[in-house]
């Protein structure tokens, strides 16, 4: 398919929207600076109404405060509505329906002693002139906990219902009515409350037509705790029990897709095997009829992509695949045919790589994009429009307006002021740890026309979580390329405990936090070392939350392996965090006892190597507490420290201003070049 791409640059309208600066037509000699990183984006958060007629985004004129910008479709060059916000901040937007957006935003909280930050939902018309909460706002005559944890979050989609032009589904998230679901109209505001949720039964589903149809329960039995999946029968009207997760197990199955047959469902689950996968179950026999889709390799995940036109109206279009980055696996043979045009116009490069699987060690030949790949990320109910994204690791994101599947235009580009050839190169390798579990990572390597072929100053980076995963993508943090651009090689390596790689490498993490876990990322600095890749004597370890812990452990293990150690967020009181997963009932029973090990703050005394902390004083996930207790205790043992406490920063990265995120950077840089020992990195 021949896909013809029309415009050089961005579309003018938007241009002058999001950036009205013209940029600057030759790029700075050296890297680009931490601003450039972590200013907000020209354009993103992209997405086309069901009707195909607007266009809605987020944009920042300024690089500072983000608005929204909405467009017609037929007249891109002209002017779009930006909306704008006095005290909150945005945080995402999308189409309700075609004339009603659903705009998500954030703005700090003080309550008393307690600080924090509160994230609503809003609903507004096109032009900004009527807003709404999606649910009435807090009752009266709560206590103070209760109103201080009602200010913190209000309600949740549950369904756009696209057959219904006036009314959509919500759940409430607050206390007192936790979990009970409303049909909304967003044109009166007028809540009609559908089903009750408890303390127990929450996360309601609807189907095609818009009746709930699917819940989630938690509740105990002989063998402990357990989440269990209720579906309606599509003949009897009757809720019933389906599957039964035992949080000790792990292994359970959630309904991912209702689809046209009222009897048959979408489920995901590893279906006792290595890998989770897509499975048609057959409602009125409690039966699982056979895989829909999967990947021997990888795991699947939870987005089916279904259709909203008339014609084919809930027809699956294509499933989600976790590999080297999320990938979208079409079924339709148009949106498949598409996507490879794209793929082709806009100079997707794939690379051949031999792939280990750490579960079954099955060797394969896979296929990554390293520098950039483009996805279809929204799409008009007849499928003429579509939101197409260019990105990757050395790509900041770009949006293209794709119409009738051949004529292509830039909409905008997220990070126009920074060349991709000054970042550095990525790519998904393995290596094996000491007992021979294969550890997957992300790597990254200097531009070698400035820096050389090595080796190099080097970072480990673990990720937060520690269940989670990074991917082969644009890091919106600025904490890879950032350092790659200034000559340092970047190693995320997925240790064990890392979800997304199948139920091996995940499950083999328990208990092992400064232990097996740790090894694993001492095992990548080895074999960095023994690739010519990483400089023996200028290693450090920077994580944030559960690599913060990480870089911790690794300062107080006397391995030798790193210069020093930076640490942002993290729980080095591992006691602390015992304690407080085994306060709530739900931690309790799926991960308490999975954190076990290695207390870092126990044994801070012991630290062989200088160490930089650093915390939001705002943080409601890793209170502050936790960096200020391992400072006092370095600093008490007469151990190099440098602590940095950053004012109204919370946990979570949608917490962070631009310039905190720039100080991040900035300090970071700063004390691998004067505190890091010997002589800096």
């Amino acid at each position: 398919m021949a896909l013809l791409v029309s415009g050089a640059g961005a579309l003018p309208g938007l241009v002058i929207a999001a950036d009205p600066a013209p940029v600057a037509k030759t790029v700075p000699a050296g890297p680009p600076s931490a601003s450039d990183f972590t200013r907000e984006p020209v354009i993103w958060d992209v997405s086309i109404s069901p009707d195909g007629q607007h266009i809605v985004a987020l944009t920042s004129p300024d690089g500072v405060t983000p608005i929204i910008s909405v467009w017609r479709t037929d007249q891109p060059n002209a002017k779009p509505v930006n909306l704008g916000a006095a005290h909150m901040r945005f945080l995402g937007v999308s189409f309700l329906k075609n004339d009603r957006l659903l705009v998500s935003a954030i703005q700090p909280l003080t309550f008393g002693v307690r600080r924090s930050h509160v994230i609503k939902q809003y609903v507004t018309d096109l032009n900004g002139k009527d807003w709404a909460a999606l649910l009435p706002e807090s009752r009266v005559g709560q206590s103070e906990v209760d109103e201080f944890v009602d200010r913190l979050t209000d309600a949740s989609l549950v369904s756009v219902l696209s057959r219904d032009p006036r009314h959509v589904l919500v759940e409430d998230e607050r206390i007192e009515g936790r979990g009970d679901i409303y049909r909304v109209d967003i044109y009166s505001g007028v809540a009609e409350r559908l089903a009750r949720g408890s303390e127990k039964v929450f996360g309601y589903q609807a189907d095609l037509n818009g009746e709930l149809r699917a819940k989630r329960e938690f509740d105990y039995d002989k063998d402990g705790p357990y989440f269990a999946q209720w579906i309606k029968n599509p003949t009897t009207g009757a809720w019933e029990e389906h599957f039964r997760d035992h949080l000790k197990d792990r292994r359970g199955a959630n309904l991912a897709a209702f689809t046209t047959d009222p009897n048959i469902v979408e489920i995901i689950t590893s279906n006792g095997g290595e890998k989770q996968g897509i499975y048609d179950y057959d409602v009125k026999q409690k039966k699982i009829l056979g895989p829909a889709f999967g990947h021997k390799l990888f795991d699947v995940g939870g987005d089916v992509a279904q259709s909203i036109a008339s014609a084919d109206y809930g027809e699956i279009l294509g499933f989600s695949l976790q590999a080297d980055r999320g990938r979208r696996y079409w079924v339709d043979d148009r949106l498949d045919a598409i996507t490879k045009g794209l793929q082709q116009s806009l100079g997707v490069q794939n690379v051949a790589e031999t792939w280990i699987d750490p579960g079954s060690g099955t060797e394969a030949e896979i296929s990554t994009s390293p520098d950039f790949d483009i996805e279809i990320t929204s799409w008009s109910a007849d499928r003429k429009f579509m939101i197409v994204e260019k990105s990757g690791p050395r790509q900041p994101p770009e949006f293209y307006l794709l119409t009738d599947g051949t004529k292509l235009s830039q909409l905008g580009r997220s990070r126009p002021w920074i060349d991709p050839a000054k970042l550095g190169e990525d790519r998904l390798v393995e290596y094996k740890a000491r007992d021979g579990l294969m550890i997957p990572a992300f790597l990254t390597t200097p531009p070698k026309a400035v820096y050389g072929p090595g080796p190099y100053p080097t970072l480990i980076e673990p990720h937060g979580g520690p269940w989670a995963r990074d991917e082969l993508d644009w890091d919106i943090s600025g904490w890879t390329q950032y350092f790659a651009s200034r000559g340092y090689a970047v190693l995320r390596p997925q240790f064990r405990g890392s979800f997304g790689w199948g139920q091996k490498l995940w499950r083999a993490g328990d208990g092992e936090w400064g232990q097996k876990m740790q090894d694993d990322k001492d095992d990548g600095v080895k074999w960095l070392i023994a690739q010519g890749i990483a400089d023996p004597k200028r290693v450090a370890m920077f994580g944030y939350s559960y690599g913060g812990y990480a870089a911790l452990a690794a300062a107080v293990r006397p391995n030798g392996l790193y210069q020093c150690a930076i640490s942002g967020a993290g729980a080095g009181d591992l006691a602390a965090l015992e304690k407080a997963t085994f306060d709530n009932r739900l931690q309790r029973a799926f991960q308490h006892d999975t954190i076990k090990g290695l207390d870092a703050l126990a044994h801070a005394k012991e630290a062989q190597i200088p160490v930089f902390l650093y915390h939001g004083d705002r943080d409601q996930t890793v209170e502050v507490e936790q960096s200020r207790k391992f400072a006092a205790s370095l600093r008490a043992a007469g151990k190099p420290v440098r602590y940095d406490e950053i004012p109204e920063m919370g946990h979570q990265y949608v917490t962070m201003t631009p310039a905190m995120m720039e100080h991040q950077l900035v300090q970071i840089e700063d004390f691998l070049k004067t505190g890091c020992k010997p002589s800096g990195l």
